[in-house]
């Protein structure tokens, strides 16, 4: 089992960069957080256990660009949904889309593959990435995800990132629907 901290932990120096400029953002934006360590995790499936201790569930978050590679694009939707080039392409009127790729994610979002999060958003001040959210997640009272590694993870209100966070990166989400 995995203990449940309160905010960041004590010593943020012993941390990678950007996940304690996660955690720096989210306390001088006063959104509380919870937060789990725990060991690399690369799919959903790794997740489960995670979900079952922060109490919610884990937002899957996908780093997807344009045919041409210049317009990119975050896309958050609830685990349990299946994502369809075709039809998120389609909602946002891109002819089509793929996933970008991992030289993009870190120079845009600071992030490396299997720990993509919309809190690499903090880092994207350029708003070279477009962030697009199935609606469905509206729907949940709070978001978890990780704060830009795949070694933790956190759960923070969802109206607290709507409404807080987001605005103070500069982002404004799109939103789609996911079957």
């Amino acid at each position: 089992m995995y203990q449940i901290h309160q905010g960041p932990p004590e010593e943020l120096s012993a941390r990678p960069e950007n996940e304690a400029a996660v955690y720096r953002f989210l306390t001088q934006l006063n959104i509380p957080f919870i937060r789990i360590d725990h060991e690399a995790v690369r799919t959903m499936e790794d997740c489960e256990i995670i979900d079952r201790q922060l109490g919610g569930v884990i937002c899957k978050n996908l780093f997807l660009c344009n045919q041409q590679k210049t317009v990119f694009y975050l896309l958050m939707l609830r685990e349990d949904k299946a994502f369809k080039t075709k039809d998120v392409s389609k909602q946002l009127g891109v002819s089509r889309l793929s996933f970008g790729a991992p030289e993009h994610m870190e120079r845009l979002l600071h992030i490396h593959p299997g720990a993509v999060s919309p809190m690499g958003l903090l880092f994207e001040s350029a708003r070279d990435v477009r962030l697009v959210m199935d609606e469905d997640l509206l729907r949940d009272s709070d978001l978890g995800c990780h704060p830009c590694v795949n070694t933790a993870s956190i759960r923070l209100p969802m109206r607290a990132f709507l409404e807080t966070y987001l605005p103070a990166t500069g982002h404004t989400p799109a939103f789609v629907h996911i079957g």
